[in-house]
């Protein structure tokens, strides 16, 4: 039998919410009855991307500034689930929307959590083949960003010599070279 580390939720209050972010404070019970007072967590929304190979076998990947760390990130296309929308099709939108491309199906290939000490959400990354041009970009507002295609051994290149920075982009890519073979 093993030992229950789950805390019980004595009461929570928002100090923010925004459309990005929440911030939440939690009243916690420990297992062992120590009271914690104070436990801020981040509500974000949940995240889809994807690797996603082109019909010519080249990976999509998009350059943006990112500016909480202000850095210009390479990274695998995605973006936000919109509220009631099935991950699968967030990431079919996403994909059109950010690179023009078409893909028709999708396999889910890991879901992780970006910091689950301190942010409630998670990102689902799904694997897909055989995209097609079909459409130019439909960016939101705030969103500029360039299109690149790199050959999957360009990529495991990239993970290896630490050149992708966003973490559950990451975690993603190294799924999907493990499942190519070549990692």
């Amino acid at each position: 039998m093993s030992k229950d580390l789950t805390w019980k939720l004595l009461s929570s209050s928002y100090i923010h919410k925004g459309p990005w972010a929440t911030l939440r404070i939690d009243k916690c019970e420990m297992p062992n009855g120590k009271i914690v007072e104070d436990y801020y967590v981040l509500e974000y929304p949940n995240w889809v991307n994807a690797i996603a190979i082109t019909e010519d076998n080249k990976v999509l990947m998009v350059k943006q500034y990112r500016h909480a760390a202000g850095i210009i990130s390479l990274e695998i296309p995605g973006g936000v689930i919109d509220a009631g929308e099935e991950p699968v099709h967030a990431i079919r939108r996403e994909l059109l929307e950010e690179t023009g491309y078409q893909f028709d199906e999708f396999e889910l290939i890991c879901t992780v959590y970006g910091n689950p000490s301190t942010a409630n959400n998670q990102t689902f990354t799904y694997f897909t083949k055989g995209g097609k041009k079909v459409q130019g970009q439909h960016l939101d507002e705030l969103e500029d960003l360039i299109v690149e295609e790199y050959t999957i051994e360009e990529v495991k290149q990239l993970l290896l010599n630490n050149q992708i920075k966003q973490a559950m982009h990451c975690a993603g890519l190294f799924y999907g070279m493990m499942k190519l073979g070549v990692m």
